[in-house]
């Protein structure tokens, strides 16, 4: 039943993502004074996003293909889009750390040692790890550098819903930037696609995927916090905060579960998901979480193929709402976000791997 699922899964996973559609940003409705724009549309399947400190935009992909965008004159149209590694195994998740490209590449980390030393002729990948387990399900990892200097990579489980006998599945680990000192961070997470660090307190923050086939109300996906090293996050006992799985709720272990900070809609597919750190946009939206919601795949009624914000107060979450939307129409879906990072002007950016499309939101006010 869970080999079925997933296959189920594939097939609508690959109807939803790689039939690539006109771009219709004209449909994108955002508060007032906001406005979004094209970036660039020369990035098939774009996943995860990071700059690095010369502002070179890289993003990694479904195709086995990493890209780097190079806008030197900073007007918004790239002078090159570049193909820096190729034929890799879903390099989705990109990070930048001390003059290193680190790439995610599904049962393994690589980097290109000095990238920017000449992107025209880039460095072959050079494996960082390759001890991460080799399952498809949900086998494609997003990875960031967090404020300790410590790459934090996501285990995901394996199938929709279950327990492993190897405690590394259902994760968030970590290790030291020469692929040593491998450990685990927080448990108990079904998957998670995109995390950040508060930049007033340093805590972990990171979006969660809720298991399937429990109706198109539940589970909620999640936004959660992890302060701190060893939490357990309830998968896949408790989902929500209060929702025991039927399978497995009776069987939960005697301990406390850490609860989301937010609950989200329920199979909205929160992906990415940063904290605001730009000066652009109002005050009001200063160090709050932008999600990419990349859009449900099996629910009755569409739902997600978005961008949220989460209010944050005082350390909390205080308030979930809508922030852009309109890649869902009525007549079917045109993109799907599946991060957003924000740009060295202050602008938020957001990729989208169905139209293989970085969007630039920005803020004047009028």
């Amino acid at each position: 039943m869970k080999k079925l699922s997933f296959f189920l899964f594939l097939l609508t996973f690959a109807a939803c993502v790689f039939a690539a559609e006109k771009i219709q940003l004209d449909k994108i409705k955002l508060p007032k004074g906001f406005h979004i724009q094209l970036f660039t549309d020369q990035i098939p399947r774009a996943r995860a996003m990071c700059y690095s400190p010369s502002g070179v935009l890289y993003v990694g992909s479904w195709n086995g293909n990493v890209y780097a965008v190079v806008d030197a004159d900073k007007d918004w149209k790239p002078d090159s889009v570049t193909v820096v590694a190729s034929g890799l195994d879903m390099p989705v998740g990109v990070d930048f750390y001390k003059g290193d490209l680190y790439i995610s590449s599904h049962s393994k980390i690589v980097k290109l040692p000095g990238i920017e030393k000449d992107l025209d002729h880039p460095p072959l990948p050079v494996t960082v790890y390759d001890a991460l387990p080799k399952d498809m399900a949900h086998g494609w990892k997003f990875i960031r550098f967090g404020p300790d200097g410590w790459l934090y990579v996501p285990i995901g489980a394996p199938y929709n819903i279950g327990i492993s006998k190897n405690p590394v599945y259902a994760t968030i680990a970590r290790m030291t930037p020469d692929g040593k000192n491998f450990e685990i961070f927080a448990y108990g997470i079904r998957n998670t696609v995109g995390f950040d660090w508060d930049p007033a307190t340093g805590e972990l923050w990171f979006t969660e995927n809720g298991r399937d086939w429990l109706g198109d109300n539940a589970p909620p996906d999640e936004l959660n916090k992890a302060p701190v090293k060893g939490l357990h996050f309830g998968y896949p006992y408790l989902h929500g905060k209060s929702i025991p799985d039927p399978i497995y709720g009776k069987q939960a272990p005697d301990m406390k579960f850490t609860l989301p900070e937010q609950e989200l809609g329920a199979h909205v597919a929160a992906l990415g998901m940063r904290f605001y750190t730009g000066k652009m946009f109002p005050e009001e939206y200063y160090n709050q979480i932008f999600i990419a919601e990349h859009g449900s795949w099996n629910s009755s009624v569409p739902i997600g193929y978005r961008i949220t914000l989460v209010r944050i107060v005082n350390g909390k979450a205080a308030g979930y709402e809508v922030f852009a939307e309109g890649w869902l129409q009525k007549d079917g879906v045109w993109g799907r976000p599946a991060d957003v990072v924000v740009a060295p002007d202050g602008s938020l950016l957001v990729s989208d791997d169905k139209a293989g499309a970085v969007y630039r939101i920005y803020y004047d006010g009028k």
